[in-house]
């Protein structure tokens, strides 16, 4: 019997936020931390404000990137005036990926009850790259992380997983 191989994913990691810089972005730092730890490669990071048309460019650009797998964002998914992250991302998406913000509110119903459905997080496919945009707290990316992506982006996953499904997305 051969032993599973993990596939190492390219992710580009940004944190939408008008407070947020390196030395008090929890959230971003969490996911870096468990994006390596998993094996991952941290190809890119930034934090940019809550500005629609800057997140949207930034999102295209990595998009474009041919060499970045996964791009996952933090902050921006809530209901205040300046949340506009599914905003920015979803006329990007070539395809939704309806089934992760539903599960992801229905684990995150377990932790925080109906706060969660303050959550607008979405996720989609664009141009052969997984997209997911996660809320801006460190335990929603601790919940996004550990219970949906993480398991998904291990390509020993089984029955199956994201990973495998890679080659195809662009057919």
């Amino acid at each position: 019997m051969s032993e599973l191989i993990r596939s190492k994913v390219n992710i580009a990691l940004l944190t939408v936020s008008d407070t947020r810089d390196e030395t008090n972005d929890k959230s971003g730092k969490l996911l870096a931390d468990r994006l390596m730890s998993d094996g991952h490669n941290l190809y890119e990071k930034s934090i940019l404000p809550d500005d629609i048309y800057m997140v949207r460019a930034q999102i295209a650009s990595w998009i474009a990137d041919s060499k970045i797998q996964t791009i996952i964002s933090t902050g921006g998914t809530g209901l205040t005036g300046r949340d506009g992250t599914p905003e920015a991302a979803t006329p990007l998406f070539d395809k939704e990926i309806e089934g992760f913000g539903e599960v992801f509110r229905m684990i995150s119903y377990e932790e925080i009850g109906t706060a969660t459905m303050q959550s607008r997080c979405v996720a989609g496919v664009s141009n052969g790259t997984y997209i997911f945009c996660l809320p801006g707290s460190s335990g929603a990316c601790a919940t996004g992380w550990d219970k949906l992506i993480g398991p998904q982006l291990d390509s020993t996953n089984q029955p199956c997983n994201l990973v495998d499904l890679m080659p195809r997305l662009s057919e």
